[in-house]
């Protein structure tokens, strides 16, 4: 039996995680252990709240520690704009920018062929439902701007088009962007979404 299978256990754990590879683990593993009472217990605590009482809104999708989320509770945030969004990550980004003041949508994914992944795998029903019942006037579909994103967000469309306004968000060349790093696809929708200085 080996006298570091625990460690190398955890090692192997974090390594499964989003941007941490074996060597990124191995170091955040060591400094964990190094950092025990600062860093180590307390991490495992909240690891182990967390796993507890950590749920979905049943209306937005978003994650939280109650069954409906702060943004979904907040009366100021109810203006009728409905933000439709990929997933979780896509909505914190949303609101860690600070611009967007209504309410979200999480679909968990997007509308995919090759992987068998239908509108109701999705939350578009959900959506449909929202709209309906919320007196929304304008939802902003903020999908990734890949084919499956694309895909989406048309059949989005053409199931809401008649209910609400719909919007996208501008694509394009981002502030700070330098034309020659950009690809081919950015650089045409920048000039096709070109506005009057």
């Amino acid at each position: 039996m080996s006298s570091t299978r625990d460690i190398d256990a955890l090692i192997q754990m974090m390594a499964k995680l989003p941007g941490l590879g074996p060597r990124s683990a191995r170091r955040a593993v060591l400094h964990l252990i190094r950092k025990r009472d600062l860093q180590l217990m307390p991490l495992a605590d909240q690891l182990q709240k967390v796993a507890v009482t950590a749920r979905e809104c049943l209306n937005c999708g978003n994650v939280g520690t109650t069954d409906i989320c702060d943004i979904c509770e907040a009366e100021k945030r109810a203006n009728g704009m409905l933000c439709v969004v990929e997933d979780v990550a896509d909505l914190w980004a949303m609101e860690r920018a600070g611009v967007f003041k209504g309410r979200y949508h999480v679909l968990g994914g997007t509308l995919s062929a090759l992987d068998q992944v239908g509108p109701d795998q999705l939350r578009i029903p959900k959506l449909i439902d929202r709209v309906e019942s919320e007196a929304i006037t304008e939802v902003i579909l903020a999908l990734n701007a890949t084919v499956d994103g694309q895909t989406t967000a048309h059949y989005i469309a053409d199931q809401l088009e008649e209910h609400v306004t719909l919007t996208s968000l501008a694509q394009g060349v981002p502030i700070g962007g330098e034309l020659d790093y950009l690809d081919d696809g950015t650089i045409s929708a920048a000039l096709n979404a070109r506005k009057a200085l």
